[in-house]
């Protein structure tokens, strides 16, 4: 059969249509077909072992273990790598060929396989992040509905529990038709609060069990919630030839706009996981506000200080974590602080 000649497939992923795109060794094409979700798998297993490359997205992983159970090589690439690959008009047809393509080159970049296990805490990370976003819209809300009745507070969480007091004093002067919203509103921030509590106690826990978590908490501003989302992310430093190629897998680094000879850098590229890349910034933070209190112990950031503005300094503090978290991962070492 036609099947048996089979090399490499192109699976363009969707919710219920798939498009499948085959070849063999010289690159002809066996197979141009869609599937259903339900006949995925089914046509899978008359199929002969062979590489699959497919965008990385959200269902991605879960089919990546299932071809990986029925004993196929699988393969996922970064959406932006796979675009140049498109020749002319984009359907899911010349998608799926784009993908096999693409998947066959020795340069391309890939995106590990998550376990279950790992795809779960990070289901956490982002509940956690919804919950903070709609506390915040929350507390947003409250401080303009009393800016209303002219009781203005702070913002933080000092402003917050400040808000919550003139509420509950000002009480008996805001009219009536206004205590209950105002009453839906601080309980509902007082549950989401519990239950982001909560959500950081299950990550930190995880990350007391998980020995690569633990190395990464003692970096620098480095919490337990950056080392549980590299770690359960990352899997396996070895994906990474280097700590900057990690950096780079983030956005970290400086996009490059550079001809004849002439290097230009610009901004970071922000192509990458955003929460493990705000996280880090967010504790590069923490180590500039330090550094400001304590210059001697940071010598090489305070020189910074003092050339560059702070948001660049955290930024380029994190690029730095971020290659020193790659190193102790892959070296399986605790970090050490410098001692000169």
């Amino acid at each position: 059969m036609a099947f048996e000649k089979i090399s490499v497939i192109g699976l363009d992923l969707a919710k219920n249509v798939f498009q499948l795109h085959a070849v063999d060794e010289a690159g002809d094409v066996i197979i141009r077909r869609q599937l259903r979700r339900n006949q995925l798998l089914q046509f899978f297993e008359h199929l002969p072992r062979c590489l699959v490359g497919m965008e990385a997205c959200s269902t991605s992983h879960y089919w990546a273990r299932e071809l990986v159970r029925l004993g196929f090589e699988v393969k996922l690439m970064p959406p932006a790598y796979v675009k140049p690959y498109v020749k002319r008009g984009k359907n899911d047809a010349a998608d799926a060929e784009a993908i096999c393509e693409a998947v066959t080159r020795p340069t391309m970049r890939f995106v590990p396989v998550k376990s279950c296990e790992r795809q779960a805490l990070l289901m956490q990370h982002k509940t956690r992040d919804l919950l903070v976003r709609q506390r915040t819209a929350l507390i947003n809300a409250l401080r303009g509905h009393l800016a209303e009745f002219g009781i203005v507070t702070s913002q933080g969480r000092l402003g917050l529990r400040a808000a919550i007091e003139a509420l509950s004093a000002a009480q008996e002067f805001l009219p009536e038709p206004s205590w209950q919203p105002f009453e839906h509103i601080r309980k509902q921030l007082e549950e989401l609060t519990h239950k982001i509590a909560e959500l950081d106690r299950i990550i930190l826990r995880w990350c007391r069990n998980e020995a690569a978590a633990r190395r990464l908490m003692t970096i620098p501003g480095v919490g337990f919630l950056t080392a549980a989302a590299i770690a359960a992310s990352v899997g396996d430093a070895t994906e990474f030839k280097s700590g900057r190629q990690f950096a780079a897998w983030l956005g970290l680094t400086p996009r490059q706009n550079s001809s004849g000879g002439k290097e230009r850098l610009g901004r970071i590229s922000k192509q990458g996981d955003r929460t493990i890349r705000r996280l880090l910034v967010v504790g590069a933070t923490a180590v500039v506000r330090r550094a400001r209190l304590d210059a001697a112990s940071f010598p090489w950031i305070a020189r910074l200080l003092d050339r560059k503005p702070a948001k660049l300094v955290s930024v380029a503090i994190a690029n730095k974590t971020a290659r020193i978290a790659w190193a102790i991962l892959r070296r399986r070492e605790n970090y050490r602080f410098a001692t000169a």
